[in-house]
Parts: structure tokens; C-alpha cells; sequence
């Protein structure tokens, strides 16, 4: 992925160079400008709420290790009334100042030695979920938050916040599209009455699966299409944390955004 390997960057600069070398750009673009206005399909980020003020900041994982983000989503948070501010596994000591926590998926075993030795941010979001903070996290941050993480017979301490280890296989455990229906337990529901008529759909990539997991545990999904952790369930909730191994999209279907948005307003009050 682009976010650990910057590979990519300097290939798409050597075809920027090709690009300009041997096609008129001034002709390309006097062209483009004589053509007709495109159709106007933003995405809908509508919220369940319209009263929701712009009064809560959401900590987002970039770096290395988590990049594994729709930028559409990131835009409906916003949309919803949320500052965004992003921090950095690897490398930052405390877990910034904020009101909800976004970890997304990636590669978090690749970048596992150096997670594990950032003691002081695995302490400081261990202690933040702990204390209630709202936390949403998909695949990569489940491994994360986490008790370890192994892989090729090497096995680095996590966060710790999720009774469980993560192990690593050689062929995928959960691969595709995966449809989900939401429990009691779910911190912060599509509908306030919880019916199979509301699917959830989204979609699943992982080589890894949770191991040694304490009993008991809430979850805030069934599973009707897919694995999840299980193969029956999905979405472990602790306190205020929700963290599944669904990627989810905030569309017409799934306003996910505005929900979690809705939820950190509810903690803050």
C-alpha cells in the first residue's frame, strides 16, 4: 500500500514526466475547457440529526501502519459536525486531545515491532478506552487494540484493550462481501428498535483472526453474510468501543458517520 511503501509516488512521478514529454498539455487542456459541465453526484452525507454543532474532535490513525481510510467517509464525518485530527501510531507519545477515536484498517502486523515498542500511546489509548472515550475501529485497529499480535513466530504486545490475541495465517480468514444485523448491544444503532428488515452490508479482508478471547463478549452485529470474528458475530463492544472486522461505508444504507458523530455528542453530555 501506498502508505508503507512510497514506491508508488515515484511511479506515478515518472509517468507525470512521460505524460508531459509527449503529449501537448496546453492542447489537452484548451480542449477540456470547451467541454460541458459534469453532473453534479456528490455523495449523501445525511445525518439523523440536523441540530449537531461542529463541538467534537475525532483522533484519526494515519501512518504506516493505518491508511486503509474512504475518503468519502472522512467527509461525512466532517459533514456531520466533526473536527478531524490525525495522529501517528508509530511515533507520537500521547494520543491527541479529542472527544471520539477513529482506528481504520491496514497492515499493522508489518509495522508490529515498532507499534509495540510505542509503549506510552498504547498506555494512553488503553487508559482513554477505558475511561469511556468513543472509539470506532475496523480490522487493523481491532488488531490493534488487541492483548498481541503474531506473526511468523514473533509475537509483539498491543494496546490491550480487546481480551483477545491476534494470529496471523498464510490464506485469508474473512474475504468479501459481508452483510450485518445490528443486537441490542450496539453502542450507536441505524433505528432505536432493532429489526432484521435493516441490513448492514460491507465488506471484510483478513488474514488474521482474534484468539484466546475472554468470555463473555457483546457484540454489536450478527453476521448473515461473512466471518466477522466469529463467523456468527462481529463488532465487540467494550464501554464506549465498538471494533469489528467489517469495513464499513457511510452511504444511503449505513449513515454511520452522523451516527458515531451523534453518539461522542451523547458521551460528552
Amino acid at each position: 500500500p501506498s502508505n508503507e511503501n512510497q514506491e508508488a509516488a515515484k511511479k506515478i512521478a515518472r509517468i507525470a514526466d512521460l505524460i508531459k514529454q509527449q503529449v501537448e498539455l496546453d492542447k489537452l487542456l484548451d480542449i477540456a475547457a470547451s467541454a460541458p459541465e459534469l453532473p453534479n453526484n456528490k455523495s449523501d452525507y445525511r445525518i439523523a440529526s440536523t441540530d449537531v454543532s461542529k463541538s467534537v474532535r475525532i483522533a484519526i490513525a494515519r501512518d504506516r501502519a493505518f491508511g486503509f481510510y474512504y475518503p468519502g467517509d472522512l467527509q461525512a464525518l466532517e459533514a456531520a459536525g466533526a473536527e478531524l485530527t490525525f495522529f501517528d501510531t508509530l511515533n507520537d507519545a500521547q494520543l491527541p486531545e479529542c472527544d471520539g477515536l477513529f482506528i481504520g484498517g491496514g497492515f499493522p502486523e508489518t509495522c508490529m515491532k515498532e507499534l509495540s515498542a510505542n509503549e506510552s500511546l498504547r498506555a494512553s489509548i488503553k487508559q482513554a478506552i477505558d475511561e469511556n472515550l468513543p472509539t470506532y475501529a475496523e480490522c487493523g485497529g481491532l488488531m490493534y487494540l488487541s492483548r498481541s499480535i503474531n506473526w511468523q513466530e514473533q509475537r509483539y504486545d498491543m494496546v490491550g484493550a480487546i481480551p483477545a490475541d491476534t494470529e496471523m495465517y498464510p490464506t485469508p480468514q474473512g474475504r468479501g462481501y459481508i452483510q450485518l444485523e445490528e443486537t441490542n448491544d450496539s453502542p450507536w444503532p441505524m433505528v432505536k428498535e432493532i429489526s432484521s428488515e435493516h441490513i448492514i452490508p460491507g465488506h471484510e479482508f483478513h488474514y488474521s483472526a482474534l484468539i484466546n478471547l475472554e468470555q463473555p463478549v457483546k457484540y454489536a452485529y450478527k453476521v448473515l453474510r461473512g466471518t466477522g470474528i466469529d463467523g456468527k458475530n462481529d463488532g465487540i463492544v467494550y464501554k464506549n468501543l465498538l471494533a469489528c472486522y467489517a469495513h464499513l461505508r457511510d452511504t444511503t444504507a449505513n449513515h454511520w458517520a452522523g451516527r458515531f458523530v451523534e453518539f461522542i455528542h451523547e458521551c460528552k453530555k
